[in-house]
């Protein structure tokens, strides 16, 4: 899986998530407020309402919701079109109600914003303006055509023509705002939570591939004795077999096929991780170890160290987690696609910290997403407008949010930024990405390293 492969789901696809069983219930509760204000307007305050219609508009409801109880079952997932029927007959419903009570004289009008936010939360983007589109247009007619409040003595209550134009205003505003502020927040979670699946998967990748590796390492060790074993034996019965040139032959292919055996198992061992010394391994060897993928591209990659060759005696020994490698290799990844012919990885380490720096000389990072990086799900741009072509895959920002997340959970702290003429470094342009940990985030201590000798574990797959 790569994280081209990965896309937000739509507004479509989220709103057949909806169950039959909810929109049923927020129905009823709807139902038993509108019955609860009829009845208390009449009773206690002797307005004049033309109850015949509005029991009807309320029975209406109350059909639709036993026909939709009855007919389908209660774990139905409604489509988009459903789910738009529905949210639209709401609508329909509360409109037709405030006609026969006065229109936008009625204060309940605000309810009206009520099916609006639904849909700005579950359906789609086209749903929504439809739905928008619609409630602006009912709150337009309400101002203009309804029914008078009246009460017993025949008082008609009402409210300023001013006032009417300012609930107009307000009604059309809230629809616009509270569908926008409620569609952005949504899709905002809606997308932080599909990149953070998508980060669970491909670490849950990597680390299937490191107990993968793990078990053939396993393997070769174990079957390393009786590999060795059987070709000792079919030499020695080489050796007895000279007068019996038919037996002996099959004594060679014995061998041979042993000697086979061993060299398979020695190549795919060289994936293998789970041995316990192997689990830890100089900071060298992991960033090698993440960049190698990368090397034969076509671009060249450096690797260095701070102080030069000296330093590799005292260089720490970190741990090999899935979490580290997976993030330093999409860095890697992002530098060599956007770089122009090489790639600079510099590591450096203190008493108490370790830094990894990956530079590159290309464009560099584009300024309107550099204050941005690590947002899944960016808002792709034309090629013109940024100057920057993405060659090996689609870019969408949920590479470096991965990246950002798996190493921040290592305990990284992740500075991202483009080169400038005044910069110490290989280049002076470029991107350039530095990944900070705490040295004891990474490093094991003394004890930590005795731990590390001895048997190795059984490997549970």
């Amino acid at each position: 899986m790569t994280q081209a492969t990965i896309r937000p789901l739509s507004g479509r696809t989220r709103a057949n998530w909806i169950r039959l069983r909810t929109m049923i219930l927020l129905r009823w509760v709807a139902i038993v407020g509108q019955l609860i204000a009829i009845s208390v307007a009449q009773i206690i305050y002797g307005i004049q309402l033309e109850l015949g219609l509005c029991y009807m508009a309320i029975g209406a409801s109350v059909i639709a919701n036993l026909v939709a109880s009855f007919v389908f079952p209660e774990n139905k997932r409604l489509s988009e079109l459903e789910n738009l029927s529905m949210i639209t007959f709401d609508l329909l419903q509360i409109a037709f109600l405030l006609y026969l009570t006065g229109g936008l004289n009625n204060p309940f009008a605000l309810l009206l914003l009520g099916p609006v936010t639904i849909s700005a939360t579950a359906l789609s983007l086209r749903s929504t303006l439809v739905l928008c589109s619609t409630a602006i247009v009912l709150v337009s007619l309400l101002a203009v055509y309804h029914l008078p409040l009246m009460t017993q003595s025949g008082d008609v209550l009402h409210i300023p023509g001013l006032f009417i134009f300012g609930q107009w205003t307000a009604l059309v505003i809230a629809i616009v705002f509270t569908s926008a502020y409620s569609r952005r927040v949504t899709t905002e979670v809606h997308s932080m939570g599909d990149a953070l699946a998508a980060t669970q998967m491909a670490l849950s990748r990597e680390q299937k591939l490191t107990d993968l590796g793990g078990v053939v390492a396993a393997a070769a060790h174990e079957l390393g004795t009786p590999l060795a074993t059987i070709k000792l034996t079919s030499a020695e019965l080489l050796n007895d077999l000279e007068d019996r040139p038919d037996l002996a032959e099959d004594a060679a292919l014995i061998r041979d096929q042993a000697d086979r055996c061993r060299d398979i198992l020695r190549d795919m061992g060289r994936a293998g991780k789970d041995d316990l010394l192997l689990r830890r391994a100089p900071l060298e060897a992991v960033i090698e170890e993440t960049a190698e993928p990368h090397m034969e591209r076509g671009k060249t990659v450096i690797l260095s160290q701070t102080g030069g060759a000296a330093r590799r005696r005292d260089q720490p020994v970190i741990i090999r987690s899935p979490e580290v490698i997976h993030g330093l290799r999409n860095l890697i990844q992002n530098a060599v696609d956007f770089a122009q012919s090489t790639v600079w990885i510099e590591s450096d380490w203190s008493e108490d910290r370790i830094s990894v720096r990956i530079t590159d000389d290309g464009a560099g990072f584009p300024l309107h997403i550099l204050g941005r990086i690590g947002d899944p799900f960016m808002r792709e741009r034309r090629q013109a407008q940024t100057g920057v072509a993405r060659p090996e895959y689609e870019g969408m920002g949920l590479g470096l949010f991965i990246a950002k997340t798996l190493l921040e959970r290592s305990g990284a702290q992740l500075r991202f930024a483009n080169g400038s003429e005044d910069a110490e470094g290989p280049v002076s342009i470029g991107a350039v990405v530095e990944v900070i940990w705490a040295r004891s985030a990474l490093a094991p201590d003394a004890q930590d390293r005795q731990q590390a000798t001895g048997h190795n574990q059984h490997i549970v797959v």
